[in-house]
């Protein structure tokens, strides 16, 4: 062997010790956030802040509450009326929203894709068959009640309210997501407006002040971007007269971030019934010849036939991951959709590899939660638009009560994995009888029947059907 081989081998070792130190200390943030999940008690949440605009009001829940620092997730409500238009903005994370009620249209500028709407008029006056066009835009996306749209971190977006009926839509901002690497927090960036046109009102005291500059950060609001800039700069870059730079810099505008658009908005878009149907009814996209500028940005979760696990007296659940929706995997993100009849049981269960966010959309239902010392950290009844985080790996179960109850799940991976401690599936259903009856102290029968007692393999209509002398569920 030559002689320089064992001290080249030293070398790679003592490399590879090094970049495995390093890679360790440029994850130390993650790991730092981690530890905010030694939670001993969790609380069902609303929002604690209103900020109203002309045409809508945004509610903030407490990002400072221990469960969102745990996942690392914030999350915020719009209500926006009719004829309201979101201004067009950008955020340093990634947003997954579930339209709870109403519908919508929605531009996402992606950079470098092209402008696929357009529209002309020929001009008569001296010339000859000449055309001009009017206005050209990136694609518009209609969306409707029960969908989950997707936003890439970055990528500026807007919303409009071109239906009759008040839009409310859920987001989840992923503010530890690998795609973020400003800070821990959910910054947005607008494009247009001024915050001196919003009323913010505190609905509740927070139950942690440890960051009050954020909470002032808050209350001052976000002016656009284009404040920042000096009219001369904005003129010489748009080629625009002064005037209209200064309307870009939105000093005198007071209507907020939420603004009423007059006549209805002006954009366009195919006929609503074509893109419906090429929505609903149109070929499945496998993710191989999908691009950036033609990826799907929204799926409907909550129609029944596309139900993952379904028990017709229990209730249904479908599950959005990145299999089915691509664009899933740039966000690593994922969102269940829930409905349970009457008293109906989710099967006790954790997941895997994600954080959990549980909201109610309708009704309310019983949740426990468990935490890694075997604590109850959970035990109380979710009500209509409220939500609670359980941390990856914390067992939990839930319960619809008397009028039934649905829900919208946010989950931090885009394929998470739920192992259920009860039913078919089970995990106590793959143990042997014999390690069963040896763990829990049991007869080989009580066993038996503690492994198949459940033929369901998540969804439980109440009651059960044993009547044994240990007594039902």
């Amino acid at each position: 062997m030559h002689p320089s081989l064992p001290n080249m081998a030293k070398l790679f070792v003592s490399l590879s010790f090094l970049l495995l130190i390093h890679g360790c200390l440029a994850y130390q943030p993650f790991f730092q956030q981690q530890n905010q999940c030694q939670i001993q008690r969790i609380n069902a949440l609303e929002p604690i802040t209103r900020v109203q605009s002309e045409a809508g009001v945004t509610e903030v829940f407490d990002s400072n509450e221990q469960q969102f620092q745990c996942a690392g997730v914030e999350v915020i409500r719009h209500r926006i009326q009719p004829r309201g238009l979101l201004l067009p903005s950008y955020t340093n994370t990634p947003i997954l929203f579930f339209v709870e009620l109403g519908s919508g249209i929605q531009g996402v500028m992606l950079p470098g894709c092209p402008e696929t709407y357009e529209v002309s008029t020929e001009q008569f006056e001296g010339r000859k068959g000449g055309s001009a066009f009017t206005d050209r835009h990136q694609k518009i996306h209609q969306f409707w009640q029960g969908d989950v749209v997707a936003i890439p971190t970055g990528a500026a977006h807007w919303l409009y309210n071109n239906g009759q009926d008040e839009l409310v839509i859920i987001a989840l901002l992923d503010s530890t997501n690998y795609a973020n690497q400003l800070d821990p927090s959910y910054k947005r960036f607008f494009l247009a407006g001024n915050s001196q046109g919003e009323q913010v009102q505190q609905i509740e005291q927070p139950r942690s002040w440890e960051n009050l500059q954020q909470d002032r950060l808050l209350k001052k609001g976000s002016d656009n971007i284009f404040k920042g800039f000096t009219t001369e700069t904005i003129a010489e870059s748009f080629n625009v007269d002064h005037e209209t730079a200064e309307l870009l810099r939105g000093e005198s505008d007071q209507r907020g971030h939420i603004v009423f658009v007059e006549k209805g908005l002006q954009v366009i878009q195919p006929p609503m019934r074509h893109e419906e149907q090429e929505y609903r009814g149109g070929p499945r996209a496998n993710g191989v010849e999908e691009t950036i500028c033609s990826m799907k940005l929204r799926v409907n979760i909550d129609d029944p036939s596309e139900a993952d696990l379904y028990n017709p007296q229990a209730g249904r659940c479908t599950r959005l991951n990145s299999f089915k929706f691509p664009i899933l995997q740039y966000l690593q993100l994922s969102a269940e959709r829930g409905v349970l009849h009457r008293n109906a049981i989710v099967s006790p269960h954790w997941i895997m590899n994600a954080h959990n966010i549980i909201y109610v959309t309708d009704g309310y239902m019983r949740i426990q939660i468990v935490n890694d010392q075997g604590q109850e950290v959970f035990n109380d009844v979710l009500q209509e638009q409220q939500l609670v985080v359980v941390p990856q790996n914390f067992a939990v179960a839930k319960q619809a009560g008397e009028q039934g109850s649905k829900w919208i799940s946010f989950r931090t991976n885009d394929n998470a994995i739920m192992n259920t401690l009860a039913g078919r599936t089970s995990v106590m259903r793959a143990l042997p009888v014999d390690v069963l009856a040896n763990a829990y102290q049991l007869s080989s029968e009580d066993a038996q029947k503690l492994k198949y007692n459940r033929q369901e393999s998540v969804l439980f209509m109440p009651g059960g059907s044993y009547t044994g002398s240990r007594g039902g569920m």
